[in-house]
């Protein structure tokens, strides 16, 4: 199937998957927080926080499944797991960067906004 026969407004299209696994939270904060190279669990879960053990798990496993995240397990004792970014993940990081800016820029005006319904 070719890229132009993905049409996220076609409610059985997979693209919407894809599009509900990068619009969620936890997976924009774990791409941002794997930009500057691979971490261990422990580290993204201090980095990404608010996060739980169980929500950092299910986030990592299914960046993994699509492709977005390498898990790498050495041969160590104890055991020593790193996650990091493959291409197509490092691909994210320029439009999940903006979302981020862009959040952090207006939240005052949507906080405003929010106020004002609030007393509606």
């Amino acid at each position: 199937m070719s890229s132009l026969a993905y049409d996220p407004y076609v409610h059985d299209c997979p693209s919407r998957q894809l599009l509900d696994r990068i619009g969620d939270r936890w997976t924009v904060l774990v791409i941002g927080a794997l930009e500057d190279g691979p971490q261990r669990f422990s580290q993204l879960a201090r980095r990404v926080d608010g996060v739980s053990q169980k929500m950092l798990t299910q986030t990592l496993r299914a960046l993994e499944a699509d492709g977005l995240v390498l898990r790498t397990a050495h041969p160590e004792i104890p055991p020593r797991v790193e996650y990091e970014l493959t291409e197509l993940g490092r691909s994210l990081l320029e439009p999940l960067g903006a979302l981020v800016a862009w959040a952090s820029e207006h939240m005052g005006e949507v906080h405003t906004s929010r106020e004002l319904a609030a007393q509606r």
